[in-house]
């Protein structure tokens, strides 16, 4: 029976498919296509019914599934939709997390070809897949958006039968969420982790893939497609925009929104992250002395600045090379995957994960269709702002916000200020935080001298080496908490270091200290 060739670790987009056991995967009948969402009951698929089937109104399955056709390999999906003329301008987009590395031993590049069908808003069908195997042994995944239900659908190719996993819906339901595809498309939309310059992992104007003059990849046809990372990112961003624009209409159509709780946890919670890091190469940093490290490490600058408008003033901090390769060493970094090994950073220096753009959109669009106010997000996102990732404190604020459904202008940003406000006992508590950032007036400029005077106590930390010590540590342990989520699919996404995976995590101070995670 034939195998994925796929060294993903984490990542379950095979998920229980991949884990049935050999009866349950032997039953997967070629030419067929099976529907099997995980909802972790044991369950395996079942053949999809002609009505199901006909259901699905994206190009997958309207130029293959509804006309019995089942393809087994990208050239026979790409061979399909040029003959029935569907979504017909093809780009494709390489992505390796060695792929930026020069040659080593025990170095395996395991490149990835995501390949789009369509162009910005009207990309309606992606593709992921090796970028070496082009057999029917190779992964084969695809999200296609369906114009009709306005959502993706997800489907895999298991052996010569596909499976359809779910759609964005799917995603958002207790009983399937963050199971099989949707451990990595968390909230049922595309996903592009490293989503701004300079695009580490990419292929990109930032830097170039490395391929020997006899890799196979160059004899793909998919290469002949070949585009820099920078255009695909509008592109992911297109596509978050156009499932969320979906939701939230759907969500406010009958006036009535069914799960506030649903779309609140994209505000108060870490649902995902997109990974961001320096635009400085690592390989540079002996001859600088200082460089940039991104700015959603220190704080959530998309949403409090750009989409809130807050007027904070300040200089970007910037980070000393000398002392930042000095911890590098004390603390062990190194790339390791396998036989490979190799001491230092990732390809841009200081990788880490910020907020995810997806959980950012979704609040943004909030505030334009006016389920919540610009003052009540300011509010909840000043709340331990200053770790914009895996924070505890704001995500306690979710147990506050109603699980059942609320009418369309029923002030639900008044309503769960009040019931946060409420239960602020403690002056040392998330709610008593929140309340004292809903009593401040004039917010605009209260929060901006808030994140100014943090900036500036950064900036003067930066200066010292145990500033400098303590920042290396706070992304080091940001970096554990996301190894532990499904979203770390490779072991070379970013650096090991000698500092045990079961070290006491760390956050930031408001004074811009770092101290152990309570």
């Amino acid at each position: 029976m034939p195998r994925f060739r796929q060294r993903r670790r984490a990542t379950q987009w095979r998920g229980g498919v991949e884990a049935l056991d050999v009866r349950a995967r032997t039953a997967l009948r070629p030419a067929t296509l099976y529907r099997f969402v995980d909802v972790g009951d044991g369950g395996g698929p079942r053949e999809m019914s002609t009505s199901e089937r006909d259901a699905l109104g994206d190009p997958m399955a309207t130029t293959f599934f509804h006309r019995e056709r089942f393809p087994v390999t990208v050239a026979e999906v790409m061979a399909g939709l040029d003959q029935a003329g569907v979504v017909p301008e093809t780009r494709s987009y390489l992505v390796s997390e060695a792929g930026q590395l020069d040659a080593a031993p025990g170095l395996v590049k395991d490149f990835r070809f995501a390949v789009v069908r369509g162009r910005g808003p009207d990309a309606d069908l992606m593709i992921s897949t090796s970028a070496t195997d082009s057999t029917v042994a190779a992964f084969l995944q695809v999200a296609a958006w369906d114009h009709r239900a306005r959502r993706f659908n997800f489907y895999m190719r298991v052996d010569e039968a596909w499976v359809w996993s779910g759609d964005s819906y799917t995603a958002l339901r207790p009983e399937s969420r963050g199971r099989a595809c949707f451990d990595s498309h968390v909230n049922g939309s595309v996903v592009m982790k490293e989503l701004k310059q300079p695009w580490l992992h990419w292929h990109s104007m930032s830097a170039a893939i490395h391929l020997a003059a006899d890799d196979p990849v160059r004899t793909s046809p998919l290469f002949a497609f070949l585009t820099n990372a920078e255009v695909l990112e509008p592109t992911i961003r297109a596509c978050v925009d156009r499932w969320t624009t979906a939701r939230l209409d759907e969500a406010t159509a009958s006036g009535t929104i069914e799960h506030p709780d649903w779309l609140l946890r994209q505000l108060f919670t870490t649902t995902t992250v997109n990974l961001a890091s320096s635009t400085t190469e690592y390989s540079s940093l002996d001859d600088r002395p200082t460089f940039e490290p991104p700015l959603g490490f220190w704080l959530h600058n998309e949403a409090l600045l750009d989409v809130l408008g807050i007027p904070a003033d300040f200089g970007i901090p910037a980070m000393s090379a000398p002392l930042y390769l000095d911890r590098l060493a004390h603390y062990g970094h190194r790339l390791t995957d396998g036989d490979f090994s190799r001491p230092g950073d990732t390809f841009f220096a200081f990788a880490v994960p910020e907020p995810a753009f997806e959980d950012l959109h979704v609040v943004d669009r909030m505030i334009q269709t006016g389920v919540l106010d610009a003052r009540f997000v300011a509010c909840a996102l000043m709340v331990d702002f200053q770790n914009p990732v895996f924070s505890g404190r704001r995500a306690r604020l979710l147990a506050h916000c109603p699980t059942t459904p609320v009418a369309v202008g029923a002030g639900l940003a008044d309503r769960l200020a009040a019931a946060i406000v409420a239960a602020a006992g403690d002056e040392t508590s998330p709610e008593a935080e929140f309340a004292a950032n809903w009593a401040t007036p004039d917010w605009p400029d209260r929060f901006a001298e808030r994140i100014g005077d943090y900036l500036t106590a950064v900036t003067a930390r930066l200066g010292t080496p145990e500033g400098t010590d303590d920042y290396v540590r706070l992304a080091e342990s940001r970096c554990r908490e996301f190894r532990r989520s499904k979203l770390a699919e490779f072991t070379l996404t970013v650096p090991r270091t000698a500092i045990p995976d079961d070290a006491p995590l760390l956050d930031m101070a408001p004074d811009g200290s770092v101290r152990p995670k309570t």
